[in-house]
Parts: C-alpha cells; sequence; structure tokens
C-alpha cells in the first residue's frame, strides 16, 4: 500500500511537471476559470462569502477564515460538466505524451 502510494504521487508529480512545461496547465487554468464564471459558479460563490461576512461581521473574520469556509461549497458546487470536460482535456493531453 505504502509503494502503490508512493508511485502514485510520483506519478502525480511528473504529470504536473509535463503540463507546466507544455504550457497545458496554464491553458487548463484558463479553460476553467471561463467555463465557472459561464456557469456561474463564480457569482454563486461571490454571493456565499458575503453572506458569511454579513453573519460573522467583517471585524469578526480573517481571510483564511473565509477561505476555510467557502472551500467546501466552492468544491461542490462546480458542474459535473465541468469536471469533466477538464478531465477529458487532461486524458487527450496525456494521451499525446509518450513519454509519460
Amino acid at each position: 500500500l505504502q509503494e502503490r502510494k508512493l508511485k502514485d504521487a510520483q506519478m502525480r508529480a511528473t504529470i504536473n511537471q509535463k503540463l507546466i512545461e507544455t504550457g497545458e496547465r496554464e491553458r487548463l487554468k484558463e479553460l476553467l476559470r471561463a467555463r465557472l464564471i459561464e456557469c456561474g459558479w463564480r457569482d454563486q460563490l461571490k454571493a456565499y462569502c458575503k453572506e458569511i461576512v454579513q453573519q460573522k461581521g467583517l471585524e469578526h473574520i480573517t481571510v483564511d477564515d473565509l477561505v476555510s469556509e467557502i472551500t467546501p461549497r466552492g468544491r461542490s458546487l462546480v458542474p459535473d460538466e465541468v469536471k469533466k470536460e477538464l478531465l477529458q482535456r487532461i486524458r487527450t493531453f496525456l494521451d499525446q505524451q509518450s513519454n509519460i
């Protein structure tokens, strides 16, 4: 089990390095940003942030508190279609990389 985890971590690091080297990581981030704006995710999260700040009071909340509060909601609000599109783009990228 430990060996498997180590191999998985090494593979993730290798893939991440390839994504960075080729510029694909930035392209994927831009695609994600655009899709999240298109589907209203950004607006939903912004409204949720305002709600939390109003509830707790601006002087009683830090940026770290806000981030830890909204992160689970933000992740759960990402539409499945957006996740699938990104995953497909990553798979296509990996298929094109013969040396991974």
